[in-house]
Formats: structure tokens, C-alpha cells, sequence
């Protein structure tokens, strides 16, 4: 009886062995027999239709059987957009600034350095989601700024590309919105009445920022702060300033209400 137990027990325990053993087994490689070609097709068609994350390892395994060819490029490039296309952002810029570091000459660099810019500026488009925010000085704007980066070099080495003029619009768009966070911080910080730091600010955006369309309002809470400091002589010159540059400012105007106040 006895016998017959530990036999039992030995049996499924030699089972449960097996069972590992195969569970363990590296699953078989089913693009082993293919083609790079047909690897590239393959990963293609996942992408057309929206399986990004079946196309990245296709298009990783591509890369290592047409090492050293054209093809292995483009492999690394389209899984950059398939990796951003799935969410994994600082995968897909790792992967692009891979690129531009083992092929610094190559004829796709423009479009290296654009779609670099793309996920940096996509991941920041919530850039004045911030107006819903209580504490704006929290906020971390380095993803714009590597973004504005990108297509700044795009643009410079790249001036006759395809992509310069979609770069160079996403730049205005980036400048505009990094000085409007500049001075919504310093309204912030105004409406708290923590004046030195919202002088900080304003000043921040007019220096680093030109031509802005919010650097008309970063003049106008210099004036209100130095006036609350007591600082007449720096408030004059602000004013000054801002009459040159804004003659039609409806802070010129002094109304009683502050002009970008809209509650």
C-alpha cells in the first residue's frame, strides 16, 4: 500500500518535471524561414493595421538579418514610428537617437530628427492643460524644449527638406506656447501675490522668447508687480515698454480690471 503511494507520488512528480520541461522550451521562431523581405512585408501589414506592438519585434529581427543594408535602416526608423504608435515614447527616441548615432550620413536623417520632434512636441500637445491646474509652477516643460531642439537642427542642416516647413510652423507653435507657460506661471504666482517671483517670470519669457504673442501680457504683470512693490521707477519703465511695443494694449489703457484676467 504503502508502496503504491510513493509510486504514485513519485510518477506525478516526474509529470510535473515533464511539464515544466516542455513549458520551458524556447518557442519556435516562426519568421526562421522567411525572407527579409518578407519580414518587412509582414511587420507592414501588422502596422496598416494598427498591431504596432506585433510589428516592433518583426521589425527587430529585421534589423539583425539585413544588418548593414538599407533595409536595416528603415527597419530601425519604422520601428521608432511603431513604437510611438504604441505608446512607448522614450523607446522610440532611444531608437531614433540609435539611429543618428550609428548613421550620422544618411539620407533619412532629416526624417530622424523630425519624427524625434513629432514625439517630443505630441507628448507636450497638453502643453495648456495646465490652465485647469491649481499649481502651474509644478509643471515640467522639457519635452517641448527637446522638440524645439529637434527641429531647430532639422531646419538648419536640413533647409530644403520635406519636412522643414511642417517643423519650422511646429517651432512657432512650441516658442508661442513655452512663453504663454512662462507667464501663466507668473499670474500664478501675481495672483498670490508672491510679486518677486512673478517679475521672475516675466522677465524668464521676455528674455528667452521674442516676438510671443504672450509676452504683451508678461510687460503688463511686470508693471502690476513692480506698482505692488513700490518699485516706481522699474514699474515706469515696464510701462514704457509695453506703450512702445503694445500701443493698443488694453493694459496701456489701465483699466480697472486687468486685461488677461477673463473671470
Amino acid at each position: 500500500m504503502f508502496q503504491s503511494r510513493l509510486s504514485a507520488v513519485a510518477g506525478a512528480a516526474a509529470l510535473a518535471a515533464l511539464l515544466a520541461a516542455c513549458s520551458s522550451k524556447p518557442t519556435a521562431d516562426q519568421t526562421a524561414g522567411w525572407s527579409p523581405n518578407r519580414i518587412h512585408a509582414e511587420a507592414k501589414e501588422e502596422m496598416s493595421a494598427g498591431g504596432f506592438d506585433k510589428a516592433i519585434p518583426l521589425l527587430e529581427t529585421l534589423e539583425g538579418r539585413a544588418a548593414g543594408t538599407p533595409l536595416a535602416q528603415q527597419a530601425q526608423l519604422e520601428k521608432a514610428y511603431a513604437q510611438f504608435k504604441n505608446g512607448d515614447k522614450a523607446e522610440a527616441v532611444a531608437t531614433l537617437d540609435r539611429f543618428m548615432r550609428l548613421h550620422p550620413s544618411s539620407p533619412a536623417l532629416d526624417y530622424a530628427l523630425y519624427m524625434k520632434g513629432v514625439i517630443n512636441f505630441n507628448d507636450e500637445l497638453g502643453l495648456l492643460s495646465f490652465l485647469a491646474r491649481q499649481d502651474l509652477s509644478e509643471r515640467d516643460q522639457r519635452a517641448a524644449k527637446e522638440a524645439f531642439e529637434s527641429f531647430s537642427e532639422l531646419v538648419t542642416r536640413f533647409p530644403d527638406s520635406r519636412y522643414t516647413p511642417d517643423a519650422r510652423a511646429r517651432m512657432r507653435y512650441t516658442v508661442n506656447a513655452l512663453a504663454q507657460y512662462e507667464v501663466h506661471v507668473a499670474r500664478y504666482y501675481y495672483r498670490r501675490g508672491a510679486y518677486v517671483a512673478a517679475i521672475s517670470r516675466a522677465q524668464q519669457a521676455l528674455a528667452d522668447y521674442r516676438d510671443a504673442p504672450a509676452l504683451e501680457e508678461a510687460l503688463h504683470i511686470l508693471v502690476q508687480s513692480y506698482d505692488k512693490l513700490g518699485m516706481t521707477d522699474l514699474r515706469d519703465d515696464a510701462r514704457r515698454v509695453l506703450e512702445q511695443n503694445y500701443p493698443g494694449s488694453a493694459g496701456v489703457k489701465g483699466r480697472e480690471k486687468p486685461w488677461w484676467q477673463i473671470w
